[in-house]
């Protein structure tokens, strides 16, 4: 049998190449052009190559508070992962058992994924605004209530109709493949429900739980479209930074570009990390019950 190369593999290769470059190609030109010189602009040529740029981000660009945008989309971004990771975990607890209405359910709150982000958005925020009206009009927010919308109110639930149905599939798809066993053995070595999900399940769904994390602090760090409508306060980082690209005329706008995808990597490395070092664990550890047998 030849090892050759054929003409199609080439041409498959060069397709492959090209895919990459036009994928990664806008975020490793917005990278390079971050470091340019004092007297550089936004397009090649580079005149010179520092770090000014990240010095002007870091004492500000103009009227924009760059760093309170980046606390308001950190702090969103975690309270999105807590819940997309609780109500996964405990919806993929309850689907595991069949209750009347379980199928539209699913299909509900997959539906999301498919439906266009502008129009959740425009939902969530004429829901906000309603309620609003009959806050107002019943008088039931007090002489200082101005909207319910906010960071944890409108931007963290249109921010929830993405990253939950990416958490559900995942946990549903761990609990499928669920060994029931497990459970079984604890509860006849007299274990309570909680024990046992506290010591049997946990550590199995682990490392999945890690990953639903990771889908929900990067989906939500980056959501620009869902949050464009609902949010009703002081904007998030990549509302900001849609907004600067029509202000801010320097490199300073790449170096905040730079700096968001930094902050995602390192979310990424971080959550990979952890992944790797449990796996370590719980292999080391059946690796010392195993000769403890012996």
């Amino acid at each position: 049998m030849s090892d050759a190369r054929t003409p199609t593999f080439y041409v498959l290769a060069g397709f492959f190449a090209l895919f990459v470059l036009f994928l990664y190609g806008p975020t490793l030109t917005v990278l390079i052009l971050s470091f340019q010189g004092p007297e550089g602009g936004l397009t090649f040529p580079m005149n010179g190559v520092s770090t000014h740029w990240f010095g002007v981000l870091w004492r500000g660009l103009g009227v924009v508070d760059v760093w309170a945008a980046f606390g308001r989309s950190f702090r969103l971004g975690l309270v999105v992962t807590v819940l997309t990771v609780v109500i996964s975990v405990l919806a993929g607890l309850a689907f595991r058992r069949r209750f009347f209405g379980s199928t539209l359910i699913f299909y509900t709150a997959i539906a999301s994924l498919i439906l266009p982000s502008i129009v959740v958005s425009l939902g969530i925020a004429l829901e906000f605004r309603i309620f609003d009206d009959f806050v107002k009009a019943y008088g039931l927010g007090g002489a200082g209530f101005q909207s319910s919308m906010g960071l944890f109110t409108s931007a963290l639930g249109a921010h929830l109709t993405w990253t939950l149905p990416f958490g559900l599939l995942v946990m549903f798809a761990v609990f499928n493949r669920f060994d029931p066993s497990y459970e079984e053995a604890a509860r006849d070595l007299g274990a309570s429900p909680w024990q046992t999900f506290r010591h049997v399940v946990l550590p199995i769904i682990l490392p999945y739980l890690i990953g639903v994390a990771l889908f929900g602090f990067t989906l939500s760090w980056d959501e620009i479209a869902r949050t464009s409508q609902a949010i009703g306060g002081p904007n998030t980082l990549p509302l900001e930074l849609q907004g600067l690209t029509t202000t801010v005329t320097t490199p300073a706008i790449y170096a905040l570009g730079t700096l968001t995808t930094a902050v995602s990597f390192l979310v990424i490395g971080l959550t990979l990390g952890t992944g790797l070092l449990l796996r370590r664990r719980r292999l080391r550890g059946a690796s010392d019950a195993g000769k403890g047998t012996l």
